[in-house]
C-alpha cells in the first residue's frame, strides 16, 4: 500500500460493529461432492484456500446463494462472493447475507475486516457462526454509521495501485506474453489426440523415492503462520491450504527441500503438490523426488504434469480421516498413467503441454489487467 493510501486509512474515524448486527447466516442444503462437479450450473463453494474455496460448477439441485454475500469456512477463511453459488454441507462452510445493501467494493472491504479470524480456527477448533456472531469488527465511520463513501473511494484507489503493480510484474516476468506459439498449439493438439494406446501405467515407487527428513521439535500450534524473526522456513503439514505450507520454522537443523512433490499422510484430502521453493516437512506429510536423475532431469513443468497424474489416484473422494489413504508404503504401490512414445515416457509432450496450459491460465489475468488499465485511463481522461 502506498504512502497516500496508508495515511488515508490511518486518519479515518473507526467504529465497532457486531457481526450479528450486520449479517444473517445460512447453510447449504445438499451434500454436494466432487462427483457432482460437471462444469455446468452454479459455482460450488467448499472449505479451503485452493481457488478461493471454489470446487467448480455443478447443476445438481441445491440451494443457490445470491451474489453479494460472504462465505466463511471451518478454517475461518472469509471470501466475498460477487456471483451466485451453492455450498457443500460436509466441509462446514456457511454464507453470510448482509442486512443492508452493499456494493462489491464494500463487500470486499467488510470481508477483509474480519479475515483475522482465520488465526483462531483449524481442524481442532472449527469455525461456526455461533462462535463468531458476537465478534466485533472495525469499519470506517461517519455520524455513527458505516462510511460507505470512504470505503468505495479507498477500494477504488487501492485497485488502481494493485492493477499497476500487477501489470508491472507481468511485464517484468514475461508473463504478459500469453499468445500461444506453434509449438504450444501443437502440444495441445498432440495431447488431445492421445488414445488409450498412447498411455502406459507406471508404479509410483519405481519413479520416485521418499525424501528422508530430520524430525523437527515443534508442534504446528507453537509456530507462527507468517515469517517472523528467524522463523522463515515454510513447514509442510497435512493441510491442503496454501499447498500445505502454513507455518514457519527456523532453518537451523531443518532439512531444506525444493523441486519435489509433497503428499499428505494423514488428512481429509490427499492432494499432492509440486513444491518449487525451499520448505521443510513438519508433520503428517512427506516429500518424494524423481529417482532417475541419472537418466533424465525433470523440469518443473514435467513435475507438475506428474502431480496431476498422481492426484488421479490419491486425491479421491473415497479418502478422508475416516478412510485414510495411508502413507508412502501404500502410495508407492499405486500405478499412475503417463503418456508414452516409442515405449518410453513422453517427457517432451508433458513439458510442452504444461507450458501451453500456463499461458492459457495467465491469459485471463493479463487480459483482465489490460482491460482494467484501459478502463482506468478512460476514467482519468
Amino acid at each position: 500500500m502506498n504512502a497516500s493510501l496508508n495515511e488515508k486509512i490511518q486518519n479515518v474515524k473507526w467504529g465497532k460493529y457486531k457481526l450479528e448486527d450486520l449479517f444473517e447466516s445460512s447453510n447449504g442444503n445438499y451434500d454436494i461432492q466432487r462427483k457432482h462437479i460437471n462444469g455446468v450450473g452454479d459455482y460450488v463453494v467448499t472449505s479451503g484456500l485452493t481457488n478461493n474455496g471454489i470446487m467448480g460448477k455443478s447443476d445438481v439441485t441445491a440451494k443457490v446463494f445470491k451474489r453479494g454475500t460472504i462465505t466463511v469456512d471451518m478454517f475461518g477463511l472469509v471470501f466475498y462472493r460477487n456471483f451466485d453459488y451453492k455450498m457443500v454441507t460436509h466441509a462446514r462452510v456457511f454464507s453470510l447475507k448482509p442486512k443492508i445493501s452493499i456494493s462489491d467494493s464494500q463487500g470486499l472491504f467488510i470481508a477483509s475486516a474480519f479475515s483475522y479470524i482465520k488465526n483462531s480456527f483449524g481442524f481442532d477448533n472449527m469455525c461456526t457462526w455461533d462462535k463468531i456472531k458476537d465478534l466485533y469488527i472495525q469499519l470506517p465511520t461517519v455520524n455513527n454509521h458505516i462510511d460507505f463513501h470512504f470505503i468505495d473511494s479507498f477500494v477504488a484507489e487501492l485497485k488502481v495501485e494493485r492493477i499497476a503493480r500487477l501489470s508491472a510484474y507481468l511485464k517484468a516476468s514475461g508473463l504478459d506474453n500469453y499468445e500461444l506459439s506453434d509449438v504450444d498449439l501443437q502440444a495441445i493438439h498432440e495431447f488431445e489426440s492421445l488414445t488409450c494406446n498412447d498411455w502406459s501405467e507406471f508404479k509410483i515407487g519405481e519413479l520416485f523415492d521418499r525424501v528422508k527428513t530430520i524430525k523437527l521439535p515443534y508442534k504446528a500450534d507453537d509456530l507462527p503462520k507468517q515469517p517472523t524473526g528467524n522463523y522463515t522456513l515454510p513447514c509442510l503439514t497435512s493441510s491442503f491450504q496454501n499447498q500445505g505450507l502454513n507455518y514457519y520454522a527456523p532453518i537451523e537443523n531443518a532439512t531444506v527441500l525444493r523441486n519435489v512433490i509433497s503428499i499428505p499422510s494423514n488428512s481429509d484430502v490427499y492432494r499432492a503438490y509440486y513444491q518449487p521453493k525451499d520448505f521443510t516437512v513438519l508433520s503428517d506429510a512427506y516429500a518424494i523426488r524423481w529417482k532417475k536423475d541419472d537418466v533424465i532431469k525433470i523440469t518443473p513443468e514435467q513435475y507438475i504434469f506428474m502431480v496431476m497424474c498422481i492426484n488421479k489416484v490419491t486425491d479421491l473422494p473415497i479418502y478422508s480421516y475416516k478412510n485414510k489413504l495411508g502413507g508412502w508404503n501404500i502410495v508407492k504401490e499405486k500405478y499412475i498413467q503417463l503418456p508414452v512414445k516409442n515405449g518410453v515416457i513422453n517427457f517432451d509432450l508433458m513439458g510442452k503441454y504444461i507450458i501451453a496450459l500456463k499461458k492459457l491460465a495467465i491469459k485471463e489475468v493479463a487480459v483482465y489487467t489490460e482491460k482494467e488499465e484501459q478502463a482506468l485511463l478512460s476514467v482519468s481522461d
